[in-house]
């Protein structure tokens, strides 16, 4: 995650031909909120006439789940009804204790996200979702852990490139070492999903 989970996330900016705007595009949700003590992790995607920010929520009990905002200009954002649109898995799951860090792109139909799931002992694994609109989504049972050393304990951090056939490109962190954030021996990793349609 790119917060610990205890600690006050912040909010999301916009910087302009490397110029940072002067405020935050995106700010934390109100009082007693799923995203009230922050909100951090953007992807955004273009899909028509809007932008969709996926991005993390923190609520007052430290709790990480998955939102998103709309927007037509890239400036000016809507925090959609439908959030969280992503929550925490049940007690045993990859992603128990809170989800974060989505990447999204859309193939086939279908919009698709890789993110985050934080588990038992701070041991992190990708998890996929998929959706038909960009809002409404649902939890694939696809879960990704490290194959090597170097990523045994966490992989993390999703950016992604569909090729123009089934395959996507992955880049995503990885180490060998289980807390929030740093001390991790981290390094970057590239792999490829095959989407099979079914």
């Amino acid at each position: 995650m790119s917060a610990a989970s205890q600690r006050l996330l912040g909010r999301i900016g916009f910087a302009r031909d490397w110029h940072k705007e002067s405020g935050p595009v995106l700010e934390p949700g109100p009082y007693m909120s799923w995203d009230e003590h922050g909100v951090a992790d953007p992807y955004v995607v273009r899909a028509g006439d809007f932008y969709y920010m996926y991005f993390l929520g923190q609520d007052r009990a430290a709790r990480q789940r998955l939102g998103v905002a709309r927007s037509r200009d890239g400036i000016q954002w809507e925090k959609l009804r439908s959030n969280p649109i992503l929550e925490i898995g049940p007690p045993g799951a990859f992603d128990e204790n809170g989800l974060g860090e989505p990447a999204v792109w859309e193939k086939d139909g279908f919009y698709w996200m890789l993110y985050t799931g934080r588990g038992a002992g701070e041991v992190r694994k990708l998890g996929m979702a998929r959706s038909t609109d960009g809002i409404h989504w649902t939890k694939l049972p696809y879960v990704f852990a490290g194959a090597s050393e170097w990523d045994s304990k966490v992989i993390c951090d999703p950016s992604v490139a569909p090729f123009a056939d089934e395959r996507v490109a992955v880049w995503f962190g990885g180490g060998n070492v289980a807390k929030p954030d740093e001390g991790l021996n981290g390094q970057i990793g590239f792999g490829t999903l095959r989407m099979v349609a079914k």
